[in-house]
């Protein structure tokens, strides 16, 4: 396939930072607000990527998963390594909830391109419904475009129907520039949706970088017709930031983007404070962390 030729327009960083931190300001209460927790929670890839990772705490989040609170909905996927997909599948049978894996030697991405399809098929063999891939960052960054546009081109091809999502790693980028010069690059090569963050440094998910990723994906819509998606990852924990990212989609990208079909949210923690939140709606007190479900 050709390389990337489009050029990637210039970030204006005090224009973005202004805009992004406006989203956050927005008042939403009442059932605009239970609404927004509702959506917030159908758009959750509830995650677990530790070395501490077995069979029954991933069965223990799928049952989470499946069945967070009564009344409330279900999340879209459980994120999970490659080896556990197998035990997410057989413990979400039946529930409608995905199972994703990261892959592509997650999270460094540093691994030959034979390891990192090798580390796809594996996914895919045991039932994965979607792929997190990591974008090889270094290359990236030395400048070597082509070797990371072939990559996801590689990897979306052993995926075939099933969504790739490509992981940026904003925080290691190191500007906004930088950001949207590999969204327009992944979106070009293919990939289903653009994420944020692995979660795993320091600097994940802001609202800024999502805007800047969310302009490719609109633009990336606006030339081709096709609609791609946004993930955000590492770092979302309150309903407060949960809701203003979900005003962020709506802002830039429009009611289509407000599905699970077209935004996620990477989170472990996220979960639980939406759950509290609810049902200080439903009957005006704080619940406990000791009542919601712990994986």
């Amino acid at each position: 396939m050709p390389l990337l030729s489009l050029t990637s327009p210039p970030v204006d960083a005090v224009m973005l930072e202004a805009r992004a931190a406006s989203f956050g300001t927005r008042s939403i209460k009442n059932e605009a607000k239970l609404a927004a927790i509702d959506l917030a929670i159908r758009c959750i890839d509830l995650t677990t990527l530790e070395g501490r990772d077995s069979p029954g705490r991933v069965r223990s989040l799928c049952a989470k998963a499946a069945f967070p609170a009564p009344g409330a909905p279900r999340v879209a996927a459980v994120c999970v390594y490659p080896n556990l997909v197998a035990v997410a599948k057989d413990a979400l049978r039946g529930t409608g909830v995905k199972v994703a894996s990261v892959a592509t030697a997650f999270p460094s991405g540093l691994s030959s391109l034979d390891v990192k399809l090798r580390d796809t098929e594996a996914a895919l063999a045991s039932g994965a419904d979607e792929i997190d891939m990591v974008i090889d960052r270094g290359a990236f960054l030395a400048g070597d475009e082509a070797r990371v546009y072939d990559e996801i081109v590689a990897v979306k091809n052993v995926c075939g129907d099933v969504h790739l999502k490509a992981i940026l790693e904003t925080g290691e980028l190191g500007s906004y520039d930088a950001t949207r010069r590999a969204s327009d690059l992944a979106l070009e090569a293919g990939a289903d949706v653009i994420k944020t963050s692995t979660g795993k440094i320091g600097t994940s998910a802001t609202l800024a970088t999502a805007l800047v990723m969310a302009e490719a994906i609109r633009d990336f819509a606006r030339r081709t017709g096709e609609r791609r998606g946004l993930k955000v990852a590492g770092g979302v924990r309150t309903t407060k930031a949960a809701i203003a990212y979900l005003v962020l989609l709506d802002e830039s990208l429009g009611d289509p983007w407000l599905d699970p079909d077209l935004f996620r949210i990477g989170a472990s923690a996220l979960l639980d404070d939406l759950l509290l939140q609810r049902e200080k709606l439903a009957t005006g007190r704080y619940g406990s962390l000791d009542y919601v479900p712990r994986d």
